[in-house]
């Protein structure tokens, strides 16, 4: 009985990374697919159009290489592209403020919803709400000694990331944070 389980479940397993393979080649989005190591999407909202998916897609790259960043230290130039002029020059300030410091583990991030805020504007902004768990990241300076914050790390938080499209592209422009360890991932 239990060579019958493994099997059904090892052929459930290769079912479904063939049916995550099958949607990426005919361009499906899928919170798999856009996932990596340690920046983990572990949900995204059912229906998208083709704009919302776009900002999605946006929002997960902006936030992928902003934290590729904590983890390397390095790439900070890989961010101007992905932000407002403001923004970038937000990030740039606070990744020099700590550049020393160094984190690890995985980050995973619950995309709730995405929505177009401003349609019929010259300056078309979306919203993305999120659960931003970073309960598995440590912090660690120079030296390697552990400096995580509770209270601003290693928790859950409740986020609206604020998007505009300039110049041909989804820009991150802001973002608030609505609560800290009541959201889920």
């Amino acid at each position: 009985m239990a060579s019958a389980d493994a099997s059904e479940s090892a052929a459930a397993a290769a079912a479904s990374a063939s049916a995550a393979a099958s949607a990426e080649a005919a361009g499906i989005v899928t919170a798999e697919s856009l996932s990596t190591e340690r920046h983990v999407i572990t949900s995204i909202p059912e229906g998208l159009d083709e704009q919302q998916t776009e900002i999605l897609k946006a929002f997960v790259h902006y936030d992928e290489v902003t934290w590729n960043i904590w983890f390397t230290g390095t790439g900070i130039e890989d961010t101007e592209s992905l932000l407002t002029p403001e923004e970038y020059n937000n990030f740039l300030n606070n990744f020099n403020a700590v550049k020393d410091e160094t984190t690890d583990g995985t980050v995973k991030v619950a995309v709730y919803s995405v929505s177009i805020t401003s349609p019929y504007s010259d300056e078309v902004q979306a919203r993305v709400s999120i659960c931003d768990d970073q309960s598995e990241v440590v912090a660690y300076d120079a030296a390697g000694n552990d400096i995580s914050d509770p209270e601003t790390l290693q928790g859950r938080y409740e986020k609206i990331v604020t998007m505009i499209y300039q110049d041909g592209a989804w820009l991150e422009a802001g973002g608030e944070t609505l609560s800290v360890n009541e959201c889920a991932v």
